[in-house]
Parts: C-alpha cells; structure tokens; sequence
C-alpha cells in the first residue's frame, strides 16, 4: 500500500512487514494439544481455538499481523501444521496527529476511513495470481515467479505537520478553557485554498482505532453542519454592496443596542447609535447587521449566499462530505 506524506514529504502512513500466523488442521496429529499450547504462546482462549481447528477446514488463521515475539516463540515450538505468512500492515508514524483526516484501514488493508477510504483504489497494490504446483508432501516446486511491480501509489496531501501540530494544540487549550464537549478548526491558505491542516478534540490513535468509539472516527470537520455564527455579517455585507446600493461607509442605526422584531428582542454585546457597513462588520453588530439584510432583501441574500457556495458541497476530496443547509 502507497504511503500517505504531508506537504512537506514527512510520513503520515506507511506499511511495514509483519508476520501472520496460520494453520493447516489436516497436517495437525494431537488438535487438542496444538490448541492448548498455542493459546497459552498467543494468550488466546484454548477453547475456541480448538474449535476452530476441529471445523476440518484446509486453513484458518490463528492470529493475524503477530508481534515479533508471539511468532518467535510459535516458531520455537516447531508445531506440525502451524506456517507463518508474510503480510503488510498499516503504521502510523504521528499517532494521533491529523488522524480523522487521515483515516485507517482494516485488518485486510482495506481503507476504512478517511484520506485511506477515499483513495483506496489508488494507495492499494494491484491483485494478481501466479500458478504454484505442489507434491504429495505440499512442497512448492516450479513456481511460476512474478517480477511486476505491484505496489500502490503514493499521495502527498497539503497538509503541513507542523502546522497540524500547532492547531490541534491551540484547539484541545480552547476545548479545556471553555469546558467544551469537542472542537474542529481548519487552516486554509487563502491564496489557494489549500488545506494546511484539519484538527478535531477529542481525536483518536488510528493504529488502535477499535478502542476508540466509532463517533470519534469521522471527520467532524468535512461531515458535520454547523451554524457559522459572526462570520455570516461578512457575507451580509457582501450581499449589500452588490445587490443593497450600499458602500462600506452606508450608515445604519443601530438602536442603541435593543431592538424588536415580533415578539423577538435582538440585543448587541454593546449598545451602538449610528454605524457605518464597516463599522457593523468590526464591531460584529447584531442589529446592525438585521438592518442591512432589511436593505438588502432576502432574495438578494439568498442569491449572494449561494453564489458564494453555501448550500453546496465544496467537492473536498474527503469522504462523507454534507453540503449544508440555506433556506430560501
């Protein structure tokens, strides 16, 4: 499986060889006692192994992707019926750090979730057979070899590790500050839209991820709605320039801070008179910004709010993306 490196070629997740332990019950005389020595070996239950192994079927696995110590001490034990596999598992050098963007994969190397879920067809090797003829003994011989390259590609996303690092920092202080259940901040470089980091609190180990709860696994950033809040009197404003007849100095009253509509009483953090576009968007003003939708029209807000792309996927190529909510 190709390895996953940020923007700076830094190793995000890479496969390492590993050794599976397998078993071929027929070639096995005493199952009982290969059970009962190979769960003691591989502290797995006796029992169910024993089962497994009594099933006659032509192989089963024993353990998949063994630590290094559990095969040598297998292997010190020379069980009839008992092989060793070579296969290939997914590491994850930084641990926790951008792990939702990054996903994992499962026991079989499938991608799962995230970066690895998107693009699995294109980080797994390809699949391909070769012929091998075995004796009465099952001894290999004449095998037909391949010489092809079966690797899968690399990707090198824009994310910068650093950066990751510094924003998952800033974002677990502000979580612990405010005594928030969670968090999700997303660096961009707004020249190109690159993502420069995508950080989620609580966050999850990907190299252990079924210890983790499974709603931990999704990137919140990419698959969760979210009310923008403030940030919305910028594209307010927007919407009044083009379609208002509004200039950044167009004046508003801003009802010295209260201001009713219908039953409804809008407040502002601190009561403001007369207001300028600017002034409304600086000082993030609540009735100012009612007053220049009122301007504006909500046709005309719906229509900028659109252009702009609210209401429509971005089309990020992470996997489980929603497009959000705009009402007309």
């Amino acid at each position: 499986r190709g390895t996953i490196y940020d923007a700076n070629l830094r190793e995000m997740a890479v496969s390492i060889n590993v050794t599976s332990i397998a078993a071929y019950p027929r070639k096995i005389q005493d199952i009982a006692a290969t059970a009962k020595i190979l769960a003691n070996s591989l502290d797995i239950d006796s029992k169910i192994l024993q089962k497994r192994l009594l099933a006659k079927k032509p192989f089963i696995w024993i353990k998949r992707q063994a630590t290094p110590k559990e095969v040598n001490a297998v292997k010190s034990l020379n069980l009839d019926g008992v092989g060793f596999l070579p296969e290939t598992s997914r590491f994850y050098p930084q641990k926790t750090l951008a792990a939702q963007t990054i996903g994992f994969t499962g026991l079989d190397g499938n991608g799962l979730e995230g970066i690895e879920f998107y693009y699995d067809n294109q980080l797994k090797g390809t699949n391909f057979e070769y012929v091998v003829l075995k004796d009465a003994r099952a001894q290999d011989f004449n095998s037909e070899k391949t010489t092809n390259h079966h690797s899968g590609n690399n990707i090198v996303l824009t994310i910068d590790q650093t950066i990751q690092y510094i924003t998952e920092k800033a974002l677990k202080e502000a979580v612990d500050e405010n005594a928030a259940k969670s968090g999700i901040a997303v660096v961009m470089s707004p020249k190109t839209g690159a993502i420069l980091s995508i950080a989620q609190y609580p966050s999850l180990n990907p190299n252990s991820y079924e210890k983790f709860d499974r709603h931990l696994w999704r990137n919140r950033a990419i698959t969760d709605p979210f009310e923008p809040g403030s940030t919305m009197k910028v594209f307010t404003a927007a919407a009044a320039i083009e379609h208002g007849n509004c200039s950044e100095n167009t004046n508003f009253f801003c009802e010295n801070g209260e201001y009713r509509i219908g039953k409804h009483v809008i407040h502002d953090t601190h009561p403001h008179g007369w207001l300028t576009l600017k002034e409304v968007v600086k000082l993030s003003s609540n009735i100012g910004a009612i007053k220049v939708v009122q301007k504006t029209g909500s046709e005309s807000l719906y229509k900028t709010l659109k252009n702009f792309g609210f209401g429509e996927k971005t089309g990020i190529n992470c996997p489980g993306e929603t497009s959000g909510t705009v009402t007309p």
